[in-house]
């Protein structure tokens, strides 16, 4: 089965039981502050899951590419990687645990579908804690689609409980099912700790919301949420040890081959040649999404991703400049049939890496030498793991990745208390706290997000028509507006921009909503990605702006007082941005 036959097979399966397919959403979250990216199939769906009416209906299903910086330091093994896609469905108040859970097992085992052998899966189940019971249902519905009761266990929070993505938000206990993936007998007894038995899918039956403090209320609407590895799947499908020996992974590694000059590595180098196919990869798709170098934010991961892959090419003995570019190459000529925009900005992926490794490759050399200097005693200091990030471009997570290698530790704390003094974004980058989307849905937030459609609008048509969002931090003090332009803003063109916004707010201009195909808003003006089939929400702000947006707006600009830009600089290499306030 070809990987495309894998996801198309998943979208036929859930169209034959009613759910309607989704837009695949981009790697930056749109209004979502508390995390620092798309986590899983659900996060774009949060304020659906929250009750707000979606525009296709109560199920839905879709694959999404999500990106988890807690599993970069897993990369190395057979089934972890930075960037995955998830293959996911959902249920908003409509069908419950027994409906989800049979087409779980209908999909995992009908011969139609993946026919996988019912005596290698198992599932484990949430025990129940203070906040939530012993799940006794999924219990009873496993065992009717015929898993035998030797094969389910049952585990904690830490284990069964899925949620919230960020800090706050729908979550739930959930049912999770694991494949054994040996070539030796099925155990008769599942045991969760054998690493032999891989997770694979999970069902999430989200029917708590967690607050600001932490306590758990039960949700008006309950839904399901669940989600398959994709590539885990295809791994099994394909009957390989290792997702990196499947049929997706195989050109990345045959190019890092042929630039490393091996044809066979050695334990440690097939650690580098995993991580360096994974980081290259997962690169890739953040630039697609408009993600770019930098040392904050979204910025600090990509450039991590791509720095850890240089120094793994340079310890697998890649000498040659830029290679990976080279390896980007393959990546957007495998994926550009499903995700065209790798090929519309290849030009741009391509040229990026080769910007970030020239100005990496000398200072990696110099870092080096001064790591191996530091390293006579059995501890790096904050204040020498700063020196070698601020002067030597080292990502922490690099030096302590290098500290590791040699039997010695950082001092984590001291870099942040030296990272703190000197740049403070930087800081809540390290820390994993994303700088775009909405901090809540309150009355001040509202306002300033609206505004902020308006000064995208004003951007377009006071500077340049091809002005596009490339992301947003929106708190009840202030909106923050990124987008890609390659100049400083002229006082002029800043004064003109914030007139137009004011005069539009004087109108008293109202703000509808409409639901359409993707079809009508690309004929209606709509701005926004297009890249799926199904229904969007539309926001118009007169005639003045129309956008694809999930989040709140006022009824009309009369609400929103006078707009006023506060600050505008670089937030890295062609992207500018805007600081506005509403008085």
């Amino acid at each position: 089965m070809k990987s495309t036959q894998l996801k198309d097979k998943y979208i036929e399966f859930f169209k034959s039981e009613n759910h309607k397919k989704i837009k695949n959403s981009s790697l930056v979250p749109e209004n979502d502050s508390t995390v620092l990216f798309t986590t899983a199939g659900m996060h774009p769906l949060v304020p659906y899951l929250l009750g707000n009416e979606h525009p296709s209906g109560k199920r839905l299903v879709n694959y999404q590419r999500c990106l988890r910086t807690g599993d970069i330091d897993e990369v190395g093994d057979d089934t972890h990687l930075t960037c995955f896609e998830m293959l996911g469905n959902w249920s908003l108040g409509d069908y419950w645990k027994e409906e989800a859970i049979k087409f779980s097992f209908e999909f995992l085992t009908g011969k139609k579908w993946l026919n996988l052998p019912v005596e290698k899966l198992a599932v484990t189940i949430f025990m129940g804690d203070k906040d939530s019971p012993k799940d006794e249902e999924s219990s009873k519905i496993w065992l009717k689609q015929g898993i035998d009761k030797k094969k389910i266990a049952y585990l904690g929070k830490k284990d069964n409980w899925w949620g919230p993505a960020g800090q706050t938000g729908p979550c739930g206990p959930c049912s999770e099912m694991f494949y054994w993936i040996s070539n030796e007998p099925t155990p008769e007894r599942f045991d969760p700790t054998d690493t032999r038995w891989v997770e694979i899918w999970n069902d999430v039956f989200m029917q708590y919301n967690k607050g600001k403090n932490g306590k758990y209320s039960e949700l008006k609407q309950k839904n399901v949420d669940t989600g398959m590895g994709f590539e885990r799947v295809f791994t099994i499908l394909e009957n390989k040890k290792s997702l990196f020996e499947t049929s997706l992974f195989e050109p990345l590694i045959k190019i890092i081959k042929k630039l490393s000059g091996l044809e066979l590595f050695n334990d440690v180098e097939e650690i580098s040649v995993k991580k360096i196919a994974d980081h290259v990869r997962s690169s890739t798709f953040l630039m697609m999404d408009g993600v770019l170098p930098s040392n904050t934010d979204q910025g600090y991961i990509l450039r991590r991703l791509i720095r850890t892959a240089i120094r793994h090419g340079r310890q697998i003995g890649i000498s040659e400049t830029n290679f990976c570019s080279e390896i980007s190459n393959v990546v957007i000529n495998t994926y550009s049939k499903e995700y065209p925009l790798l090929k519309s900005n290849k030009k741009n992926i391509l040229n990026e890496f080769n910007k970030e490794e020239d100005k990496f490759k000398d200072s990696l050399e110099n870092g080096l030498k001064k790591f191996n200097s530091l390293i006579k005693t059995n501890k790096i200091s904050g204040k020498n793991a700063f020196l070698l990030f601020q002067s030597f471009g080292f990502p922490l997570e690099m030096t302590i990745e290098l500290a590791e290698e040699n039997g010695i530790s950082v001092d984590t704390n001291g870099f942040d208390n030296e990272l703190k003094k000197h740049q403070e974004l930087s800081r809540t980058a390290t820390k994993g706290k994303f700088g775009s989307g909405l901090a809540d849905q309150s009355e001040e937030v509202t306002k300033l997000h609206t505004a902020t459609h308006m000064l995208h609008a004003a951007l377009r048509e006071i500077v340049d028509e091809h002005i596009e969002q490339k992301g947003s931090n929106i708190t009840p003090d202030r909106l923050r507006f990124d987008f890609n332009l390659d100049r400083k803003l002229t006082d002029e063109e800043k004064k003109k921009v914030e007139n137009l916004v004011n005069e539009q707010i004087k109108k008293g201009l109202k703000i509808v909503k409409r639901e359409m195909s993707v079809s009508e808003a690309k004929k209606s003006g709509a701005m926004g990605l297009f890249d799926y089939d199904g229904k969007v929400s539309v926001y118009s702000i007169g005639s003045f702006s129309k956008e694809i947006c999930t989040g709140p707006h006022v009824e009309n600009t009369k609400e929103l007082g006078k707009f006023r830009i506060v600050k505008e600089k670089s937030s890295s290499a062609g992207v500018r941005r805007i600081k506005a306030v509403l008085e």
